[in-house]
């Protein structure tokens, strides 16, 4: 079943930030990182993010149903992935590498995607170099057994 994206407005903020808050929740239990895990941010800075000109929401949609979202910062040539969340039920299906290719198509103009992961989850940094993404060589300690790792995607 195909899914869709859909542009999320101001009026979305609480249902982009349940999605967020329910699909962090294992990676926030598992790292108790409650200064950097989208888990552990409050309504404001959803509400924030959707003010913010250079930042877009989408819904990812199946069957009509909101299964998770993304955002991404956007600039002249240069798009950052910020923020992929697929609801726990939903996640191991192939949505989010479906989403990402289908969002990388809404930007023509951005030669280079950049995004963040934790590096010791071998599952998302699987799907980005799945889909193209290479390591840049910089990693980020956030704490003891929790780095970031960042990745960058050329287009042109």
């Amino acid at each position: 079943m195909p899914i869709v994206l859909d542009i999320a407005s101001f009026t979305d903020a609480q249902e982009l930030y349940d999605l967020q808050i329910k699909s962090f929740k294992a990676l926030l239990e598992k790292y108790q990182d409650y200064d950097f895990s989208p888990g552990a941010e409050k309504l404001e800075r959803t509400i924030q993010r959707l003010y913010d000109p250079i930042t877009d929401y989408y819904f990812i949609s199946l069957k009509g149903k909101h299964i998770g979202a993304l955002r991404i910062c956007h600039f002249e040539t240069l798009c950052k992935l910020k923020q992929i969340c697929i609801l726990p039920e939903y996640q191991g299906y192939g949505y989010a590498q479906k989403a990402i290719t289908i969002v990388e198509s809404l930007y023509p103009t951005a030669e280079k995607w950049e995004l963040d992961t934790i590096l010791q989850e071998e599952k998302l940094c699987y799907l980005y170099e799945k889909i193209g993404y290479r390591k840049t060589g910089r990693v980020e300690p956030i704490m003891n057994g929790m780095d970031l790792v960042f990745y960058a995607k050329y287009t042109m």
